[in-house]
């Protein structure tokens, strides 16, 4: 009872949520697709965490006594012997990482870092960074981007060997300043500036391309009678070039671009299945073909002529009758939810469907 309780219940949200994409079917660019080179910067670094109560790295692991060994010359308390080191099972040696948002940020904001132990340390909880260096996770930049310190907070007791520091970083230098992030977001290698848009991956296809591609060439025509603007590239890439009008204010040209709201944006069939949990979620245009379903616990023809479940009624077209809808596969689900069909059973005649190539849709199971 429970089982059809919730699956009427995910039913009806189903219906709801259709009718609503109906009456709201524009999507603005910007939530299916984002600018090339305006994207978020990772900052990594190692350094060494103290304080810790016995649970650190150990006198045993050279990389950190090495380090810390380097840390108290650095703060002019030089160690002779590394081996006065063999009972510091307070240090234990950490990776930082940290992210700055797409939008950057300026010299002296602060964020959040994350750490974990790199070697034998069991628990990082209580310790504190000490003050450690921060670089971008590009190789070929070695610039100093901020610093990083503070007390750890242990957020998943379960893994007491990740930590995070709130506020714990502290920019050095402005990210991004504007003629960098123009250098990042334009292209200026053909002689005419442009951006280069890329598709989400659950709307990359060639279909919503084109419907891009003509939808920025018509909002920018009057920009220039004899050139198309928008060009694809491939399912998931259209170059956009900026119009003369627009080239000394590029950052308004992307965001008229954005801003711009395509029609029921095409996305590709897709049913995804949590064989754990139970969930099935079903996006896109789903459709049957006619099959039978022989379970050992029920049988199913699914054809041109409506099937009666106990008085619920289940229709599929055959090709030549196909109209698109996207409530077939809902209709299937709900016949077996009728027949109170078990959730294993359930996911299992979708598993055969899709094997048999009768499901039209990308199946996903984990």
């Amino acid at each position: 009872m429970k089982l059809n309780l919730l699956l009427a219940a995910i039913l009806t949200g189903s219906l709801l949520l259709t009718t609503a994409e109906q009456a709201h079917a524009q999507v603005r660019l910007e939530s299916i697709c984002s600018v090339h080179g305006h994207k978020e910067m990772r900052l990594t670094g190692m350094g060494l965490v103290v304080g810790l109560n016995g649970t650190g790295d150990g006198g045993d692991a050279g990389p950190t006594i090495r380090a810390l060994a380097a840390a108290m010359r650095a703060m002019h308390a030089p160690v002779l012997d590394p081996r006065e080191l063999r009972d510091a099972d307070n240090v234990a040696i950490v990776l930082i990482d940290a992210t700055i948002p797409k939008t950057g940020l300026h010299k002296g904001q602060r964020l959040d870092c994350y750490v974990s132990s790199y070697l034998g340390a069991k628990s990082l909880r209580g310790g504190r960074l000490l003050v450690t260096p921060l670089q971008s996770a590009d190789m070929r930049t070695q610039a100093l981007i901020g610093t990083c310190s503070g007390s750890l907070v242990i957020e998943d007791p379960t893994t007491p060997t990740k930590a995070r520091i709130p506020d714990g970083v502290i920019l050095e230098t402005d990210l991004f300043k504007r003629s960098e992030y123009l250098n990042q977001i334009v292209d200026t290698s053909t002689g005419e500036p442009k951006i280069r848009l890329l598709l989400n991956e659950s709307h990359s296809s060639f279909i919503t391309a084109r419907m891009i591609t003509e939808l920025v060439n018509q909002a920018f025509e009057f920009e220039s009678f004899d050139q198309q603007h928008a060009t694809p590239v491939s399912p998931s890439i259209i170059d956009v070039t900026i119009p003369k009008t627009w080239r000394s204010t590029p950052v308004e040209f992307i965001a008229e671009v954005m801003d711009l709201k395509i029609n029921s944006p095409h996305s590709l069939s897709r049913v995804q299945v949590n064989s754990k949990t139970g969930v099935v979620i079903v996006s896109g245009d789903v459709e049957l073909s006619p099959v039978l379903i022989n379970h050992p616990n029920l049988q199913i023809n699914i054809g041109p002529n409506p099937v009666i479940f106990d008085g619920a009624q289940f229709r599929s077209l055959s090709d030549e009758q196909s109209v698109r809808t996207t409530s077939r596969l809902d209709q299937l689900v709900k016949a077996l939810n009728e027949l109170g069909v078990p959730r294993e059973a359930m996911i299992e005649v979708l598993r055969e469907l899709s094997r048999s190539g009768k499901l039209h849709a990308i199946y996903e199971e984990n």
